[in-house]
């Protein structure tokens, strides 16, 4: 996911808090400059790639691969300073995520996410925020979309164990827009005909700032 648009092999297991939820808040800056040191930097694949419009495959090996994808994630998510990427982003077709995001109240949020599955939110937390989203994979555009202000995802670490994450406002925006990806959807796929033409439009009169793959 891009950054909000404003008017300007060392892995680690997390611990868990009381409920059970990945404590992702803590040695943010030291874990991600690990992961991204140890990483290579890889070009953006942009609407249009077909690796972006299916559903990625299951990971099945948690293994030294796994983890340099994770650690090459980090490193181009930096790159194009964005604040969560899937794994299709760099032409991985591999249910995986990263992200280095904060939540509304300014609080950093730093993990990866395996196999990432979205949990249906009963009717009563369905609270909807219509702000700004963005996608490195969509560059330079960004268009008003309604998301739950409450996201919660189940999956797995880098070692293959069990993990649950929630987020609210801004990171949870980050959690469904990057489960989305793994899954074939872009955040314009979201979006109505109309509001998808524009945000096509402003993405091929923009510059992207960060290396891309070109479509054939």
């Amino acid at each position: 996911m891009a950054q909000q648009e404003t008017d300007q092999q060392g892995t680690t297991t997390l611990p868990v808090d009381d409920e059970g939820y990945i404590v992702d808040t803590e040695d943010c800056e030291e874990r991600e400059r690990a992961h991204r040191e140890r990483g290579t930097s890889r070009p953006i694949t942009v609407v249009g790639n077909p690796v972006l419009h299916k559903e990625c495959q299951d990971v099945t090996a948690f293994d030294d691969e796994l983890a340099q994808l994770v650690d090459d994630m980090f490193a181009s998510q930096r790159t194009a300073e964005g604040v969560g990427l899937a794994a299709n982003q760099i032409g991985v077709d591999l249910k995986v995520f990263v992200y280095d995001c904060p939540d509304d109240e300014g609080v950093r949020h730093t993990g990866v996410v395996i196999n990432p599955v979205l949990q249906e939110l009963p009717a009563d937390r369905r609270i909807l925020d219509d702000s700004n989203e963005g996608c490195l994979s969509v560059p330079t555009a960004y268009a008003s979309l309604a998301r739950p202000d409450y996201a919660e995802v189940h999956g797995q670490d880098v070692k293959g164990n069990p993990i649950k994450v929630r987020g609210t406002g801004y990171f949870a925006r980050c959690l469904q827009h990057e489960t989305d990806h793994l899954y074939g959807y872009l955040y314009i796929d979201r979006l109505s005909k109309r509001d998808r033409k524009d945000a096509l439009r402003q993405m091929a009169e923009g510059t992207p700032r960060y290396p891309v793959v070109p479509n054939d």
